[in-house]
């Protein structure tokens, strides 16, 4: 089981914004993963984007970049 750190959670209102994020992440080498929304979490699809919270700006410049929409940010610990 992994350690718990607190962490840069990303959650979408569709799958398929989650899905377009994991691709996009791995294309343009952005550190983070898809994971569960956590409980503490409340989300529209139960996928999130998980990183660390050094890499913020470049997983938001992404976004913006490719036209994927988030639906909140949140620092919790995963």
């Amino acid at each position: 089981m992994r350690k718990k750190e607190l962490k840069l959670v990303v959650t979408f209102h569709t799958t398929a914004d989650a899905m377009a994020m994991e691709k996009t992440c791995k294309e343009y080498e952005v550190n983070g993963r898809l994971i569960p929304v956590p409980r503490a979490i409340s989300a529209g699809c139960g996928l999130a984007w998980c990183a660390d919270l050094t890499d913020r700006d470049s997983v938001l410049d992404i976004m913006d970049q490719v036209g994927i929409e988030h639906e909140e940010l949140h620092e919790c610990m995963v």
